[in-house]
């Protein structure tokens, strides 16, 4: 081969190689996991904690590989012209746009960008320095460049400096949903991780044991049927009221119960309920779970109190009541997996109205809106915009509800018939 055309052909060869190296690093700086190169630089990897600093920038990471990549495709681009031209006259322009058409697309685009989306992390680690050093010499037109482009499309109205990223939050939702899979196992953990997030969106009133299904017990009671009322109940804690139950004076705990009992040897008329019961923490309802965990945390408490804004008693809220909104039920020997749910053989479900969207979102995968309301039957009275009668039926979001029972104005009993295309995670 003539030394006119070898020389030619072999700078080609050299610019589509920096080509596909400059393609090639703007994939796989672009496409590595920001948690995954965190984790590194943490355990002391020098190349992850250059990779994150020339991360920092993308404009200028992204502009100097850009303007390197198109500076080789031009100039390799004007060689092959000069060349083919040389060799077949001006037919070789055409000639030179297929051949060099085809080689970009195949050894500088999509060869390198394949290899580099399947070794992201390996190839970011070995091309940091040499990625630093670019973006160090090309820098000056960079910065020119980002500054024309921010200002011509400040005269259409767009300020790109405005433009976030969207919170870390909704960056974690987004990984949590990419958490892909139709295992039980990985629908269980995109369900804990979803939770933890909630914790700082949730009220307390959104996951509290209502008033109406709390145990109490009435202070002016003789202390002989405290004690018995105490001993059948399944819970170590149980408030005591006087007068009215929104006069809440005090929480008895079993324990302390019962050492009064062994210290006066059985003798219940010797204890004053009162003198050994806690105060009671009052909460506001509009308290979100995790700043109630970290109050539970720093108090060294598990029992709150949740009132409105006039004080008057709403319900209560435990730590297990928030632990279980991340794992899920904590079941003991007196709970009942879903209270408050029998599943039909027919694929439907009966309902107390009373059980909340949440557990049944958590529980089942139905995805229902929960934003306006907490229970199954606020969700009914909500999109109805009334109090149905019993035996009607509606269809909100794909699903049929089929009212069972009523009581006075309170929706007590529902059949809940799930869209086919549902599948529940239990």
């Amino acid at each position: 081969m003539e030394v006119g055309i070898l020389i030619p052909v072999i700078a080609i060869v050299v610019l589509l190689f920096l080509s596909g190296f400059f393609s090639g690093s703007e994939t796989a700086l672009t496409a590595l996991s920001r948690a995954r190169l965190h984790t590194l630089e943490k355990e002391g990897n020098k190349r992850a904690k250059l990779v994150n600093k020339i991360r920092e920038r993308k404009d200028r990471m992204i502009g100097a590989l850009l303007l390197g990549n198109n500076l080789v495709n031009i100039l390799a681009s004007a060689v092959a012209t000069s060349l083919l031209i040389k060799l077949f006259g001006e037919s070789g322009v055409v000639y030179a746009t297929l051949v060099m058409t085809m080689l970009v697309l195949i050894f500088a685009e999509v060869l390198p960008k394949t290899y580099a989306l399947h070794h992201a992390e390996t190839m970011s680690m070995r091309i940091a320095p040499i990625i630093r050093v670019i973006i160090y010499i090309f820098a000056p037109i960079t910065e020119m460049v980002t500054w024309i482009v921010r200002n011509f499309l400040k005269l259409f109205g767009v300020d790109i400096s405005k433009v976030g990223a969207g919170s870390h939050l909704e960056l974690l939702r987004g990984a949590i949903d990419m958490h892909d899979g139709k295992e039980k196992k990985v629908q269980e953990q995109r369900v804990m991780l979803r939770s933890i997030l909630d914790l700082f969106e949730v009220d307390v009133e959104e996951i509290m044991i209502h008033r109406k299904k709390v145990e109490m017990i009435d202070a002016d009671q003789p202390v002989a049927q405290i004690v018995e009322a105490v001993l059948e109940s399944p819970y170590t804690r149980l408030p005591i009221w006087r007068d009215n139950q929104d006069n809440i004076i005090g929480i008895l705990h079993t324990k302390a119960l019962l050492r009064e009992l062994r210290d006066h040897k059985g003798d219940a008329s010797q204890i004053k309920v009162e003198e050994i019961s806690m105060d009671p923490w009052f909460i506001p309802e509009t308290t979100t779970l995790y700043e109630q965990l970290q109050a539970f945390r720093s108090r060294k408490e598990h029992f709150a109190i949740v009132v409105d804004e006039y004080g008057t008693f709403m319900g209560i809220v435990t730590l297990e009541d928030i632990l279980e909104e991340i794992v899920g039920d904590i079941d003991d020997e007196h709970d009942v997996p879903v209270p408050g749910v029998r599943k039909l053989q027919n694929g439907s479900f009966l309902i107390n109205g009373e059980v909340t969207i949440r557990d049944l979102d958590r529980e089942y995968g139905w995805g229902l809106p929960d934003e306006e309301y907490a229970t199954l039957a606020g969700l009914i009275i909500h999109e109805a915009q009334r109090v149905p009668e019993i035996g009607q039926v509606f269809t909100f979001h794909d699903f049929r509800f089929d009212i069972i029972k009523r009581q006075r104005n309170q929706i007590t009993l529902i059949r809940v018939t799930p869209p086919l295309d549902v599948e529940s995670v239990s």
